[in-house]
């Protein structure tokens, strides 16, 4: 057991504290899932939580509503699951249940390295973070460098190599489909 540190210690300390453990409010699933997902910051974390309660709070809200509303019931839980199921954070859109069970990981595999991963364009996350923030990586027209981006369902087949991507020309070359044109480009 380690003894409590005095507080000139504490201060002295406080500087070379590389995680904050009172401001993880001693949350070992946080660190986790921080570390699963490779999220860079904390705050995407609990922005994702604070996401997750709020639609959790709301599926609720509309599950208990009275029987005297059951139009207006149907029309925006129906509302409600058409959007996460276009986010891709539910599988269908049959039940208000199931976004009683978004959580924030839901959210943390939503994110482009994620998909990344899922496509088989990575080895591993850490691998498909790196492409992503070194620009190998584009969703539809637009070279993504932020891997804290979320791909929507509509979105999710248009990711792919970037034009200028040395990773790009590799694939091409190991699966034979390198064009002249491009050689001379």
């Amino acid at each position: 057991m380690v003894r409590k540190l005095k507080y000139h210690e504490q201060k002295l300390l406080r500087r070379l504290e590389l995680v904050s453990w009172e401001a993880a409010a001693g949350s070992l699933a946080e660190v986790r899932a921080l570390r699963r997902y490779r999220l860079g910051r904390r705050e995407d974390y609990v922005r994702y939580k604070a996401l997750a309660r709020e639609v959790r709070t709301l599926a609720r809200r509309l599950r208990d509503l009275g029987p005297a509303s059951a139009a207006f019931r149907a029309r925006c839980s129906a509302a409600l699951l058409e959007k996460l199921h276009g986010l891709g954070l539910v599988s269908s859109r049959r039940s208000l249940a199931l976004c009683e069970r978004v959580s924030a990981a839901s959210f943390c595999r939503r994110r482009l390295p994620c998909l990344l991963l899922k496509l088989r364009m990575a080895q591993n996350l850490r691998h498909a973070v790196t492409f992503v923030e070194q620009g190998h990586v584009r969703v539809g027209p637009e070279v993504v460098t932020d891997p804290a981006l979320l791909v929507p369902r509509a979105v999710e087949d248009f990711i792919t190599w970037a034009d200028a991507s040395r990773l790009r020309l590799k694939v091409l070359d190991y699966n034979q489909e390198r064009d002249d044109f491009d050689l001379a480009a």
